[in-house]
């Protein structure tokens, strides 16, 4: 058996990484969501534990001081972190698992682990980034241009990554997200351990 591989998903808020690693769940039985723990309030429509765990800033304190995150950062004034837990049972179980992280999240995992599979999603213009902040009518004005700020910082992090998704068409960037995925699994290193035994 194989160790699971993380695929680690980035890219400002607005960009859709979120929406595209739902419907790549959905479309990959064998593909587990990282449930990250955050201090943000909850949004309509979220569910506690499968989209977060909204924690309060005490509890999240409490697992920073016990060492239970592999990594955690703050972002737009809340705290987001990924508990040790989840990483070491996909890990050990052979499942594969997907992290939407923050660059700052992102980044800890590479300096801390050293593996992963590195995703960058974005729109292909601060335009219609920006329109999509506005759409989405769950923050407000001074929260959307926060953001705004935020994705000029994260942006400057791309060259980082190992794939970048431009998310202009939900369909076509899924597509481009699901062949990641696919080819990551048959890299000659993740595949030669599993036909060894049977050559």
């Amino acid at each position: 058996m194989r160790e699971g591989i993380l695929f680690i998903v980035s890219g400002p808020s607005g960009s859709g990484k979120t929406t595209l690693t739902k419907h790549l769940i959905r479309r990959f039985s064998d593909l587990k969501f990282a449930v990250s723990c955050t201090t943000r309030r909850q949004r309509p429509g979220e569910v506690d534990g499968v989209d977060y765990r909204f924690v309060s800033e005490k509890e999240f304190e409490d697992m920073i001081h016990g060492n239970r995150f592999a990594e955690w950062a703050i972002v737009h004034g809340k705290r987001y972190g990924t508990p040790i837990e989840e990483l070491e049972r996909a890990k050990s179980s052979g499942v594969d698992l997907i992290l939407d992280l923050d660059v700052q999240g992102a980044r800890s995992i590479r300096n801390k682990y050293g593996l992963g599979v590195y995703i960058f999603v974005v729109p292909s213009s601060f335009d219609v980034l920006k329109e999509r902040l506005i759409k989405r009518q769950s923050d407000e004005k001074f929260e959307i241009i926060k953001r705004l700020g935020d994705a000029k910082r994260e942006m400057e992090e791309i060259k980082l990554y190992d794939y970048i998704i431009i998310n202009d068409s939900l369909d076509e960037a899924l597509e481009n997200l699901a062949a990641v995925v696919l080819a990551e699994r048959c890299k000659k290193d993740r595949v030669l351990e599993l036909i060894k035994s049977n050559y």
